[in-house]
């Protein structure tokens, strides 16, 4: 179980969280038994500067420790993750230090298809510095079934120790989350590599098509504190933990959180479903549009822009 609340959440407010919001956070995934918190993005300065993005875009040491302290796993439980992204978005050969300096246990590192060359050589890096690592396949919803192909026959060569089926559009119902999971885990059969799950919730599927991949074999899974997450957001922790009935996992400090610390963020900015994210993934477009449209009209006429998406394509 992962929690993404402040990496995913700060595509919302440009990773603007404070000191006190992630502490409650981190603590919150110790005292409910959540194994991984990915605590931020590896984005490099020279492409978010610090005029405009928070310290979570970056995760610099001496931020993290600010808030999480001498941090280990050994001691706490949970692993810290931090999402370093290809196509010129992390300067990873220079930000990432080795694994023995830094507070991070994982790197994920994320990709659109077509950056799989590079996002191999982030893996292998990361992974020769210390790091556990993941490899995320953005936008699997626009790719093609034979370039997933392509892709999973590379990632099979990694040392990526889970390969995660990414609906960034949230636009997948439970019959492609089927053969999506099946073809990931059949492309990674005698690996030992895992298959992971993070969904969005533009039609409102995210903790649906959760459980679909769970039960079909996915046990690396993504969810965030009240679903807080870019646009629609994502799979609810709430839900998720309520369902799974797990006794390893503790449901009331993640309430606690979400009265005392979430749910005030909702006066700052907005996330969750909305008629412009339902139609965003309807169509299996980028949620950045609904996001524009949110932000320029108010969302006011959703006829218009329905109009807009279908005639633009």
């Amino acid at each position: 179980m992962l929690d993404c609340t402040i990496r995913d959440g700060g595509l919302m407010n440009n990773s603007r969280f404070s000191d006190e919001e992630v502490r409650a956070v981190y603590e919150t995934c110790i005292a409910s038994g959540i194994d991984y918190m990915e605590i931020g993005y590896k984005n490099s300065l020279e492409a978010f500067p610090e005029s405009e993005f928070g310290p979570w875009r970056h995760c610099q040491e001496k931020d993290m420790r600010r808030v999480v302290g001498d941090h280990t796993s050994e001691r706490t439980g949970l692993k810290l993750a931090a999402m370093a992204d290809a196509g010129g978005k992390c300067d990873w050969r220079n930000d990432i230090l080795p694994a023995s300096e830094s507070v991070l246990d994982m790197i994920r590192v994320a990709c659109y298809a077509h950056q799989i060359s590079e996002a191999v050589e982030m893996v292998r890096h990361c992974h020769e510095l210390g790091y556990e690592t993941t490899l995320n396949i953005m936008a699997i919803s626009t790719v093609h079934d034979v370039e997933i192909d392509r892709v999973l026959e590379i990632a099979r060569d990694t040392p990526a120790g889970t390969v995660v089926v990414v609906d960034s559009n949230g636009a997948l119902y439970r019959e492609q989350i089927d053969h999506l999971v099946k073809k990931y885990r059949k492309a990674l059969e005698g690996t030992g590599k895992d298959v992971g799950i993070h969904a969005h919730n533009n039609l409102q599927l995210a903790f649906a098509n959760t459980i679909e991949a769970i039960i079909l074999g996915c046990n690396r899974v993504d969810a965030t504190m009240m679903g807080l997450g870019r646009g629609a957001g994502n799979c609810p922790m709430e839900i998720l933990l309520s369902f799974l009935r797990n006794p390893k996992f503790k449901l009331r400090p993640i309430l606690k959180l979400i009265q005392e610390t979430i749910m005030p963020m909702q006066q700052r900015f907005t996330w969750g479903p909305n008629i412009p994210y339902l139609i965003t993934g309807a169509l299996n477009a980028h949620p950045r549009f609904a996001m524009e449209f949110c932000e320029g009209s108010g969302g006011v006429d959703i006829v218009e822009f329905h109009d807009k998406m279908l005639n633009e394509g």
